[in-house]
């Protein structure tokens, strides 16, 4: 299903990150979860600042206090250079909320997207990017009753461990073995 690319942020897509950014407030407004996987786009004042964070949140020296390195990535679909999502990747889940309940990974499609197997390629895409960074167990979460993400999850080899709390909601662990 190669429709769609993961791509590092860059200024190029500035204007389409911050049209997808004005989606979520639309579509998702009033929901907890509404920009899950966004490397904090909600709080950021421009798409330049966004992509500048992510950046700097690439290296452990540079990266904020309370938070692991990470690379966030676009998913970009191929036939209109339209960013379609946005997904990251923690490099270890060393962190007491991310070890728990938070994984190596979150993601958001874009809503006017949902529902055509995009969250579940990007996942795939995302996989080997993990591997290179040497991840071979790789925990991936949802909460209970997000059976969409759960989907995605279990299409790319997710096997469920348990539930747990996190935050005050109930949440799903699964693990991906990363093939050596």
């Amino acid at each position: 299903m190669d429709i769609i690319e993961l791509k590092a942020p860059s200024h190029e897509y500035a204007a389409d990150i911050w049209q997808f950014r004005q989606e979520i407030l639309e579509k998702d407004a009033g929901s907890k979860d509404q920009f899950a996987g966004c490397g904090e786009l909600e709080s950021c004042t421009s798409a330049e600042e966004w992509i500048e964070r992510t950046k700097l949140g690439e290296s452990e020296e540079n990266c904020e206090d309370g938070k692991v390195p990470s690379h966030m990535y676009l998913a970009v679909r191929k036939e209109d250079n339209r960013i379609i999502g946005l997904i990251d990747l923690r490099h270890h889940i060393d962190h007491p909320v991310l070890g728990t309940w938070g994984g190596h990974s979150g993601y958001s499609v874009r809503p006017s997207e949902r529902g055509h197997g995009y969250a579940k390629e990007m996942l795939r895409q995302l996989l080997p990017k993990a591997k290179a960074l040497g991840i071979r167990k790789f925990l991936i979460t949802c909460k209970v009753g997000n059976l969409a993400s759960e989907k995605t999850i279990l299409a790319n080899g997710g096997v469920f461990e348990g539930i747990v709390d996190g935050n005050g909601e109930k949440i799903k662990r699964f693990w991906i073995t990363i093939d050596a």
